[in-house]
């Protein structure tokens, strides 16, 4: 059992730290074998996506045969998944061209969809938040999602004849400033937050502090 704990360790160990060498230091040998080890956890990713896929097929068909509440979307589902795989066997160019128009088609009008969706949430958050907790932060926050409103809802028939979306002033000055500095800003920060933690974790995994690949249990 001990045996089953130590192997996963050093393996992860030993490519990590190999990894590493291989960016750091400018030797061939070492380039090489990053390269390698990086070319397999691209496959094993793609494994893992497989698997993951056959996964979620197999959840959707039992809910199917169950007959379970919801089980439309989960014919919807079948059939968009089985539908990509078939386009994604076609000979190019045919391949690429309707993979782009499938895109296109259904992809982005429902991601389209779900960002409207989530402004509106947050809009309406922003308000039963004024109305149960009302601080600095709060009028600040809500403060914010309606300037950028504003400088970027289209406006009705005068936005059509001026060919401009939102009001001037905020489409011009506001609402970029609050975007591109107080927001680019915010989202900074949060990926140096992720960076760090991600560099933490992998510092622990290379010390064998952390074992996320089972090698902690007995």
């Amino acid at each position: 059992m001990k045996f089953k704990g130590i192997l996963p360790t050093a393996i992860a160990i030993a490519s990590g730290m190999l990894v590493l060498l291989g960016s750091l230091i400018a030797l061939p040998v070492l380039n090489v074998i990053r390269i390698e080890l990086l070319q397999w956890a691209v496959i094993l990713a793609a494994f893992a996506i497989l698997v993951g896929i056959g996964n979620l097929f197999l959840v959707h068909s039992s809910k199917l045969r169950r007959r379970e509440k919801g089980s439309l979307y989960s014919i919807l589902l079948i059939l968009a998944m089985l539908a990509t795989l078939v386009v994604g066997f076609l000979p190019e160019p045919g391949r690429t061209d309707s993979l782009s128009s499938l895109f296109n088609a259904i992809q982005l009008p429902v991601e389209a969809s779900l960002m409207a969706l989530l402004v509106v949430t947050l809009t309406y958050a922003a308000i039963r938040l004024l109305r149960r907790r009302l601080n600095l932060l709060s009028i600040v926050f809500l403060g914010s999602a309606l300037l950028v409103f504003l400088g970027t809802a289209p406006l009705p028939y005068v936005g059509e004849i001026l060919k401009i979306n939102g009001v001037p002033f905020f489409s011009g000055i506001l609402r970029p400033f609050i975007a591109q500095v107080l927001a680019a800003g915010g989202a900074r920060g949060i990926l140096i937050g992720v960076a760090l933690g991600t560099l933490t974790t992998g510092l622990r995994v290379l010390m064998g502090s952390d074992r996320p690949y089972g090698g902690n249990q007995p």
